[in-house]
């Protein structure tokens, strides 16, 4: 029963060393959760042994893994509150240092945000640059047409023109906006997604 008792106590300190960037009272509450988790599957109603505690802690995995999942939990779970897409791409990019999921999420995001913010731009700067800037078919040399987002910025193609006119305002208005709103709603459907299969330890 000690010698289980010591195990169990090591790997929750080891958990909590590792939970940087949590709240003191963060902690405590996922190190009872974890020590309430642990007991019940190492023994439930029966006396703890140091094979059933091994057990219950080879199936959790690692001190290191486990604490980094609480982490980035806790980091997906106050991004889905705010809804911010600043505050979204700035947790998504620390997910994308730890998950897989988390890198291919951001660079999508990271996409859909950038398009957006074009569309934007180009509807803005509109009238500022009329001739130049909106949205321009460009015939290359093979006689390829290319699509091209201008800001109004440099000399236009002469092999090109301009193919919206005064729409561009509205039309970039609207899907840069829709970009934007589509791209957090996708974001945070993934990091919703990605919280529910990655099911850490509660009590209750």
């Amino acid at each position: 029963m000690g010698d289980a008792e010591t195990r169990i106590d090591a790997y929750l300190m080891e958990v909590r060393r590792r939970l940087r960037g949590l709240g003191e009272e963060q902690t405590r509450e996922i190190v009872a959760e974890l020590r309430s988790h642990i007991v019940e599957r190492a023994g439930g109603n029966e006396a703890l042994t140091p094979d059933g505690v091994e057990a219950a802690l080879h199936a959790l995995g690692s001190a290191e893994e486990l604490a980094s999942q609480y982490v980035t939990d806790a980091l997906l779970a106050r991004v889905e509150v705010s809804r911010s897409p600043f505050r979204l791409l700035d947790t998504l990019f620390a997910w994308a240092s730890v998950s897989i999921a988390g890198f291919f999420v951001t660079i999508t995001s990271v996409v859909g945000y950038t398009l957006g913010v074009v569309f934007i731009l180009v509807a803005l700067l509109k009238p500022i640059h009329p001739a130049d800037a909106g949205l321009w078919a460009v015939h290359d040399g093979g006689g390829d047409l290319e699509l091209s987002v201008r800001m109004g910025f440099g000399t236009p193609p002469s092999n090109g023109h301009e193919l919206l006119g005064w729409w561009i305002i509205p039309l970039g208005l609207v899907t840069g906006c829709g970009l934007i709103v589509l791209t957090t709603r996708f974001a945070l459907w993934c990091v919703r997604m990605y919280r529910q299969s990655r099911l850490l330890p509660r009590r209750g």
